[in-house]
């Protein structure tokens, strides 16, 4: 099993060196060739949403990293990438992938200031810290969309079939279970809705 991460912006390193903690290979998708290496899942790591999608159409990567998600790869993303996986932004009027059945805000707890970390409960995992950065929480789901963790009544991760979305960062602490939940999934082992 491979991992491909997602590495044109934002904090990939971080999920990288997740991954290399948990003995899981993995390459880098920094340019279009990349997209046809053999790899079993992706990570749509935070950093910035429009130059992340900006950068991905600008590098003919959109549209073959859009296909493989809606024919079934498994995917994790996190803050930024939930955001480019969403079916609608609130607050902006960008689109991107449009894959994930969830209405998400940008910036919805602030600028970096807002930033915080905190402890909540992860269906099926249990407790887990979480860190937000300049995060967005998801303001509506679809009827086919898992609702996995909640904080201050704001919905910060969800799973839609082979699709993984969270508004915090789970690969800046060192609690591997997130990263371990989505190796799950790619394994087959959790059954998709």
């Amino acid at each position: 099993m491979v991992i491909a991460v997602l590495a044109v912006q934002g904090a990939f390193v971080e999920h990288e060196q997740m991954l290399e903690r948990m003995n899981i290979p993995y390459v880098e998708l920094r340019k279009k060739d990349d997209l046809f290496q053999k790899y079993d899942g992706i990570i749509l790591p935070g950093g910035e949403s429009t130059v992340q999608g900006k950068l991905l159409k600008e590098l003919d990567m959109f549209d073959i990293l859009r296909e493989q998600i809606l024919t079934g790869m498994p995917v994790m993303a996190t803050c930024a990438g939930l955001i480019l996986l969403a079916n609608k932004i609130s607050n902006d009027d960008r689109e991107y992938f449009k894959s994930l059945d969830v209405v998400v805000k940008r910036n919805a707890y602030g600028r970096q200031l807002g930033s915080f970390s905190t402890r909540e409960e992860y269906k099926g995992i249990g407790e887990i810290p979480m860190t937000f950065i300049r995060a967005p929480y998801i303001e509506k789901v679809g009827a086919g969309v898992e609702v996995l963790a909640v904080e201050n009544d704001h919905i910060v991760a969800v799973r839609e079939k082979n699709q993984l979305g969270l508004a915090f960062h789970p690969e800046l602490d060192q609690d591997e279970r997130v990263h371990q939940y989505f190796i799950t999934m790619v394994k087959g082992k959790i059954s998709c809705l």
